[in-house]
């Protein structure tokens, strides 16, 4: 086969190659068509001989897509977004479509600037994703010309959006530890103003029933510090568990019942949630955690904006994927009874 030299490989050479015309080749390579599949096997085989790769703008014009997803998020240092990105990529990646992944920091200014890059960028759709479920975007979505998802945060009543089982995460919790002969379980948590706290706390509340107390504070290690003192500075019987709302609030709560020389597991099993591994790996004993499945979210929320793009429906409304429980050594095995 002639060598065409080092310039970039047209649709003509290929062509030539495979001795064939221009848009039989071209059909061959974008599967349109009526072109028979050894035809199209021996183009994709010559294409992939002389190195052709196609040109994104002109198969955009072929094709009016762009062959590029949009990701805005608020998160900042991508804790929550990153595991879903790469799950959108994953599922994307083997249909050519790029994703550009741009942080709004909260700032409505910043963001309409990313989203008009987006859209001179002629994306195909937006994913929005934030930090919690309840966080509006901060810009206008929904009148957009193009389809947006959404995952982990609020869209419109008639949007597409994912979240994850926070009820179902919770009960998986209480479940482990009542299973483990846990009785006396506490639940220290984050701000009573997140949906996510508020519904975690509801499912411990309805599993535990009478005496089920739910402490709210911050998402923080030291909330999980001064919420174990004063729990245990008080008069009465203690707790045997405590499920945390976070991973970061467990190992605050580790670090408090160990000044207080107060055995883990032996005394109290901890249970995080997040599965946040750099935290949950980390700590002493590694925690048992519940993980929120954010790449499967990220994937769930790809093959819908990728069947958006295309023209194909996606049902409206939020669809709750389940979480699973990590298993490590903060919680023992089950408690021998006397």
């Amino acid at each position: 086969m002639k060598n065409t030299g080092d310039r970039r490989r047209t649709i003509y050479d290929v062509a030539k190659a495979a001795g064939v015309s221009i848009s039989t080749a071209s059909n061959a390579l974008n599967g349109t068509g009526r072109t028979n599949a050894e035809t199209r096997e021996r183009v994709r085989r010559v294409a992939e001989e002389i190195g052709f790769r196609p040109n994104a703008l002109a198969r955009g014009l072929l094709s009016k897509r762009s062959h590029a997803i949009g990701m805005l998020t608020n998160d900042t240092y991508g804790r929550l977004t990153l595991p879903m990105a790469a799950g959108v990529s994953e599922v994307l990646v083997d249909h050519g479509v790029s994703v550009f992944l741009c942080a709004t920091n909260n700032d409505p200014r910043l963001a309409q600037l990313h989203l008009e890059a987006l859209l001179d960028r002629q994306v195909d759709g937006i994913i929005f994703t934030a930090t919690r479920l309840d966080l509006a975007p901060p810009v206008q979505l929904s009148r957009l010309p193009i389809p947006v998802v959404y995952v982990f945060a609020e869209g419109p009543a008639d949007s597409v959006t994912f979240f994850p089982d926070d009820e179902q995460g919770a009960r998986l919790a209480v479940d482990h530890l009542k299973e483990l002969g846990r009785s006396r379980i506490l639940h220290i948590t984050g701000p009573r103003d997140y949906l996510a706290a508020r519904i975690r706390a509801q499912s411990y509340l309805d599993a535990c029933g009478d005496g089920a107390e739910a402490m709210f504070g911050e998402w923080s290690e030291e909330w999980g510090h001064e919420a174990v003192q004063t729990v245990f500075a008080r008069p009465g019987p203690k707790p045997d568990a405590i499920f945390c709302g976070s991973d970061e609030i467990a190992r605050g709560v580790i670090d408090a019942l160990r000044d207080l020389n107060v055995e883990i597991p032996t005394d109290v099993a901890v249970v995080g949630f997040d599965n946040w591994e750099v935290v949950a790996r980390q700590t002493r004993p590694p925690l048992t955690t519940i993980d929120m499945e954010l790449k499967e979210l990220g994937h769930r929320a790809g093959l819908a904006i990728l069947s958006l793009s295309k023209g194909e429906p996606v049902p409206a409304g939020i669809t709750r994927l389940p979480c699973r429980l990590v298993v490590r050594q903060s919680c023992g095995s089950p408690l021998q009874s006397d």
